[in-house]
């Protein structure tokens, strides 16, 4: 009787969803092979755009693996660890976006049987752990360094290795050109990580080949009051003075209150707050700058006292920027326009504004301190230029991991297990040409190790020979096992399981 007087003890809220066992390891498994299936056709130079609409209204066109899964509207929660690890190999890489999301859909493909079969989630999770650690080992085997060339040899090594990037984008039949763009634009940069040092301009208008890289900073040309026409729009050598602080007469911010005994020193107040504005341009003038930016406004007084004394300026400078200006001239911006000595100022051989389509630009060349690059992207429609933008960044991360890794390794489907995939979004026999592909791997001396499918003659290659080529750091470092380990129950260390892909896992 006691028994039945127990309060029944609710853990979970009404309609709380408690599927587990075998069951929900294969839910989980299809829902992440149904995602992969969706960008599975994007791969590879032969790979199909997608058209996604949203709900706003919309519309992006691409074929990155990151931008696709970060648009799709997945609430599956197992299906959501995908686009994770497509976010993941994206800020960590730049590219084989698509190729990890593919991969972790085939593992977990594969072990679905073994599910079926009873087999326990954590043996599974083992094997791939080893499987990982021994492709892993195979990459650094078969990976071929870049240290130790002359910087020209290393140019021309990080440009086929964009190319190859470029290959399968919108912009793959200009990728010589964008290639050799992107290794200037981040060998510019130098060691600094910040990747917002280089700067991708989009002017619509024109063609790709119209697109072009400054070596320093370029921006549109921002709101200006009358009396910019009257600037001078081109300095050699000038001094460049960078402030964060509003130049132009403002209404009083807090509720202030004076009171006067006589109407006559209405008249001082307001002299007062001309002064104020005149002593800080008078101030910035003798500064000896011939160029003021500045993250807040620049009014219609202070362009115009500018102009009549031959100084460029230009107010509501995004922070993106004007910080950039900073790294490339060597100046320091300002809150204040007392004290401003020389050290402060920047510098460039050049200073112009230039027309590019319908847009106008301020353009800083010749930086001393050299840190930043900007790319003017040129191109029809908004939606042409946005994925080249995307393709642009894929490529610069490629070069800067290259830069730092120093390894490459052949593409194509050389290292991966994704030849298969390859061969179907080209219209090729995929059974045929993956035998000739085992054929030359399974050569004892190993010379058929770089061949992967050759998409212009439906066969197969040497993917060195023909210059196609990755950072090995692209096939090593990646986030899948975190996929499928979750998928499939797995925490902890598997997080590791499938971070590798060697030709040892072949289907």
């Amino acid at each position: 009787m006691a028994a039945m007087m127990q309060p029944q003890i609710i853990l979970l809220k009404e309609g709380t969803d408690t599927s587990q066992g075998k069951p929900q390891l294969i839910s989980n498994i299809n829902a992440c092979v149904a995602v992969a299936d969706v960008v599975r056709t994007t791969l590879g130079p032969r790979g199909m755009d997608k058209l996604i609409h949203d709900e706003k209204g919309n519309t992006t066109i691409s074929n990155d693996g990151a931008t696709i899964m970060k648009l799709l509207d997945i609430v599956h929660p197992a299906a959501k660890i995908l686009v994770d690890i497509a976010k993941s190999q994206d800020s960590e890489v730049g590219d084989g976006t698509t190729t990890v999301v593919l991969l972790a859909g085939e593992f977990l493909k594969e072990a679905k049987p073994f599910i079926e079969d009873g087999v326990h989630p954590q043996n599974l999770i083992r094997s791939y752990r080893t499987a990982s650690y021994l492709a892993i080992q195979k990459i650094k085997e078969l990976a071929v360094s870049i240290e130790g060339k002359s910087l020209e040899e290393k140019k021309s090594l990080l440009a086929k290795c964009a190319a190859t990037t470029l290959s399968s984008k919108l912009i793959g039949g200009e990728k010589e050109f964008f290639a050799t763009m992107v290794v200037d634009a981040v060998l510019a940069i130098g060691n600094d990580d910040r990747l917002n040092m280089i700067g991708i301009k989009k002017v619509p208008g024109g063609t790709m080949r119209d697109s072009f890289l400054v070596n320093g900073v370029a921006f549109k040309k921002t709101f200006s009051y009358a009396g910019f026409e009257q600037q001078p729009k081109k300095f050699v050598n000038p001094k460049i003075l960078l402030l964060n602080i509003e130049l132009e007469l403002k209404s009083e911010k807090e509720n202030a209150e004076i009171r006067l005994s006589d109407p006559s020193q209405y008249q001082s107040i307001v002299d007062a707050e001309w002064n104020i504005i005149y002593d800080k341009l008078d101030k910035c003038v003798k500064s000896g700058a011939k160029v003021v930016l500045s993250r807040l406004a620049i009014g219609d007084l202070a362009t115009q006292y500018f102009a009549d004394r031959d100084i460029f300026c230009a107010g509501r400078v995004t922070e993106e920027d004007l910080q950039r200006v900073a790294a490339a001239t060597g100046g320091t911006v300002q809150t204040t326009v007392n004290n401003i000595i020389d050290e402060v100022l920047g510098s460039c051989d050049l200073f112009e504004e230039r027309q590019v389509g319908n847009e106008r630009f301020n353009i800083f060349s010749g930086c001393p301190s050299g840190r930043t690059a900007t790319i003017v992207l040129r191109g029809g429609a908004d939606q042409f230029i946005e994925e080249a933008e995307r393709s642009l960044h894929d490529a610069i991360m490629i070069v800067r991991r290259a830069l730092k890794n120093s390894t490459v390794v052949a593409g194509g489907g050389a290292i991966d297990v994704i030849p298969r995939q390859l061969c179907d979004n080209a219209g090729f026999d995929a059974t045929d040409v993956l035998n000739k592909l085992r054929q030359k791997h399974a050569l004892p001396s190993g010379e058929g190790a770089p061949y992967g499918v050759d998409i212009n003659t439906g066969g197969i290659a040497d993917s060195f020979a023909n210059f196609v080529w990755e950072p090995a750091v692209v096939k090593s470092e990646s986030a899948q096992g975190e996929a499928a380990a979750s998928a499939m129950g797995g925490r902890g260390r598997g997080r590791g399981a499938f971070r590798g892909r060697g030709r040892g896992m072949r289907r």
